[in-house]
């Protein structure tokens, strides 16, 4: 048995706590948490100046884990919703009181390799205005597969809804638009090698309702050294203070209505 580490942390500079989560396996809410223990204790909540949580190159997995990472930061509201072909197969999934960092500022790191289930995380965080969304465009996967078992002769991956975000976006097709534009440059080795990649660039794709010509995806590349990191750099300068943005921190009180 092969056990992913989907979570891992640090303190960087001293004062801002750095999270990446690689993937939603049943390990990633409690990875999260004990990530977010370890920090406060290593800093101090009045020495702590934020959380920079990084989704890039992270492909989704689990919805419940996706909920539980959502919740982390969340007090209350809906966190995403569910639908399939018929009414009656919606399902809506809330957030319980409750924000483990203390209400910290939070930016969010997202590339073209952000899928599926970070998006559900941006989606929701960016909604509630509860954290800032740095990077470039997601992947675009909307969608929600089901396996059904067909005994010893394995089983079978169906696609039977699509998720949507706190204020009703469907990221199928389109992807989460961050808050703040930073591209992360290419190696010169990298350059002409790698492409923008989205859910909208594949063949025989479900159109989202909100896919347009722009279409979703982008490049998704993270530099192995932090220092090489602009968009980790970005981030840690806003929390700062060191560089402004009208998008950071954000404003809850213009964040989209929403329902349980």
């Amino acid at each position: 048995m092969i056990t992913v580490r989907s979570v891992r942390y640090r303190v960087e500079d001293g004062d801002i706590g750095f999270v990446d989560i690689n993937a939603f396996n049943e390990q990633t809410y409690d990875g999260l948490e004990k990530a977010i223990k370890s920090i406060r204790e290593e800093v101090g909540d009045e020495n702590l100046k934020g959380y920079v949580v990084d989704l890039r190159l992270n492909p989704g997995g689990l919805l419940d884990q996706a909920v539980s990472v959502s919740d982390t930061f969340l007090d209350r509201g809906l966190i995403v919703s569910t639908r399939g072909r018929n009414p009656d197969e919606t399902r809506r999934h809330a957030a319980r009181p409750g924000d483990l960092t203390g209400g910290k500022p939070v930016i969010v790191l997202m590339n073209g390799g952000s899928a599926s289930a970070s998006e559900i995380v941006a989606g929701a965080l960016q909604d509630h205005k509860r954290a800032t969304i740095l990077g470039t465009r997601s992947f675009g996967k909307g969608s929600v597969q089901t396996i059904i078992p067909l005994g010893a002769n394995g089983a079978l991956r169906l696609t039977t809804a699509l998720y949507y975000t706190p204020a009703d976006r469907s990221i199928q097709g389109k992807g989460i638009k961050p808050d703040i534009f930073v591209e992360q440059p290419l190696p010169e080795e990298l350059q002409g090698r790698v492409e923008a990649r989205g859910e909208s660039s594949l063949r025989g794709h479900i159109v989202g309702n909100e896919e347009d010509e722009e279409g979703s995806g982008s490049i998704a590349y993270v530099p192995p050294d932090p220092k090489d990191d602009l968009q980790l750099i970005y981030a840690k300068d806003l929390i700062r203070g060191t560089k402004q943005h009208a998008a950071f921190p954000p404003d809850p009180e213009k964040a989209v209505p929403t329902q349980n």
